[in-house]
Parts: structure tokens; C-alpha cells; sequence
């Protein structure tokens, strides 16, 4: 099972990013190894965490890093393209106060037909 996580840098609801990603193995009845997580790896907010628990659990990880250097302010776009254009069975868009980046990813997600939710942190 390939589990795409996108989020917003200032992400801070640990315990509903932790709960939703437990969920999906309790429901789904996967293992942890039998999951891998995908994620843009920011070093801090939604992708820190997701990346954290999973490696806790002991899931797989998929790091997909921007190329700042090369593609300078579009950079993250690209890369969230990119996450998405490798394919998942489900996304999950951790999004706080509109981040446009989470927002691009779970759009394009929900595009290309992957099963999206979009959770929602205020300011």
C-alpha cells in the first residue's frame, strides 16, 4: 500500500496526523511493513511527523526532497507534482491556514484519482 502525506510547514496536531496514519493500518488491517509512505521532506510540520511515525512503526519511507537550487520558487510545486505522478492508493493533506503547497498536492491527487482526505488546521 503506497500512502501519500502532504502537509503544511507549520503543522502541529501531531496526535491527528499520528491517529489518522494509525487508522489506516487498523482499518486497512496492513501492516506497517507492508505500507510506504511517501512525503515531500520538509524538515519540519506534517512531513517531519509523518516521516518520524512511520520510521517508529516500522513502515517504509519515500523521501521526495524540492530541488531548491535548480528550480528556486517553483521547486516545491514541481516536486508535489512529482510525488503524485508516482502514484498512490490514498493521500492524505494535512493543511493549515490554506497552505498552498498541501492544497496543490491533495488537488492534484484528487486528479488523478487517488482517494484524498484533506484535514484542516486553523492559523
Amino acid at each position: 500500500m503506497r500512502l501519500l502525506v502532504t502537509g503544511s510547514r507549520s503543522w502541529s496536531d501531531v496526535a491527528l496526523l499520528e491517529g489518522v496514519i494509525g487508522e489506516v493500518l487498523w482499518l486497512g488491517r496492513y501492516r506497517p511493513r507492508d505500507v510506504l509512505l511517501i512525503h515531500g521532506a520538509c524538515p519540519q510540520g506534517a512531513d517531519a511527523m509523518a516521516d518520524r511515525f512511520a520510521r517508529e512503526i516500522g513502515m517504509s519511507v519515500r523521501r521526495h526532497p524540492a530541488d531548491w537550487d535548480a528550480y528556486r520558487k517553483r521547486a516545491g510545486f514541481i516536486r508535489n507534482a512529482e510525488m503524485v505522478s508516482a502514484g498512490a492508493d490514498l493521500c492524505f493533506a494535512f493543511i493549515k491556514a490554506g497552505s498552498p503547497g498541501a492544497s496543490m498536492t491533495a488537488a492534484l491527487a484528487k486528479k488523478a484519482g487517488i482517494l484524498t482526505q484533506v484535514f484542516t488546521q486553523g492559523d
